[in-house]
């Protein structure tokens, strides 16, 4: 049914050049609710850009959506990430934890752990440790880092927060990213990117995870040569043109 509605809002665009969340909702007897999320998807794919009330033909941008938004999308996947990224941590580690929409259900996904530190420029993230600590799903501290808010993305970042990530020794970084080439690692936000390779930097492992709807993408700022990862996490096997450079890719797949 997804994929009949997508079809249909393409080519609607196709023929009037602009859709309107409305009419499409009354022509397919769905909700407008559905319609926008249905929008976001594709608006996620590069295939229309979203406006007030409905949506154009794609129009590149480099500027990267709210946070908000972002959440919705891809979000099983995005869970299913994060699972195997919790799964990775061990008792007594030292983790660093990013800004990102797939980073941010790490916490959410912890049972059992004990004596975890948590350093993250992410208000979200800091936020669902908290619960889990509360929660009695883990015990230890969650460092929250110091710096310049960005409401947008409910992050800190600035040259505060590098300078201060610099004093520590992490067992493991979680990064996300808004873009993986076969040579690199993207994001949209320079301040935010430069934290995320700090954090990799003091990391004795850097785990990357993306969803597939990032690969073969690049955004404004460069993080790090994908030669710098440790791990990368994904619900696409890796692509057969992508050389090893020493990384594991782990492929989560629907089971």
């Amino acid at each position: 049914m997804k994929d009949e509605r997508h079809m249909l809002i393409l080519d609607q665009l196709n023929k009037h050049g602009k859709v309107l969340v409305t009419t499409l909702a009354k022509q397919q007897q769905v909700t407008p609710e559905t319609i926008r999320r249905d929008l976001a998807e594709l608006e996620m794919n590069e295939l229309l850009t979203r406006v007030h009330g409905g949506a154009v033909p794609y129009i590149p941008s480099q500027k990267e959506m709210v946070y908000e938004k972002k959440m919705s999308l891809h979000l099983d996947e995005k869970k299913k990430l994060a699972k195997k990224a919790a799964a990775m941590i061990q008792n007594g580690d030292t983790i660093a934890v990013d800004v990102g929409t797939t980073t941010v259900h790490i916490a959410d996904m912890i049972e059992n752990l004990q004596s975890v530190t948590v350093v993250t420029n992410s208000l979200s993230a800091a936020s669902r440790f908290n619960l889990a600590i509360e929660e009695q799903r883990m015990t230890g501290l969650v460092i929250m880092l110091p710096g310049t808010t960005n409401p947008y993305q409910a992050s800190v970042k600035g040259i505060y927060t590098v300078e201060f990530l610099q004093r520590f020794h992490f067992n493991r970084s979680f990064i996300s990213c808004g873009g993986l080439t076969k040579d690199a690692v993207y994001d949209f936000d320079m301040d935010e990117s430069l934290v995320s390779e700090a954090m990799m930097k003091c990391s004795q492992e850097a785990i990357l995870l993306t969803d597939s709807s990032k690969l073969n993408k690049k955004s404004l700022f460069e993080i790090c040569p994908i030669s710098k990862l440790s791990v990368i996490i994904s619900d696409k096997a890796k692509p057969d043109d992508w050389a090893n450079e020493g990384y594991d890719w782990i492929h989560v797949t629907e089971s």
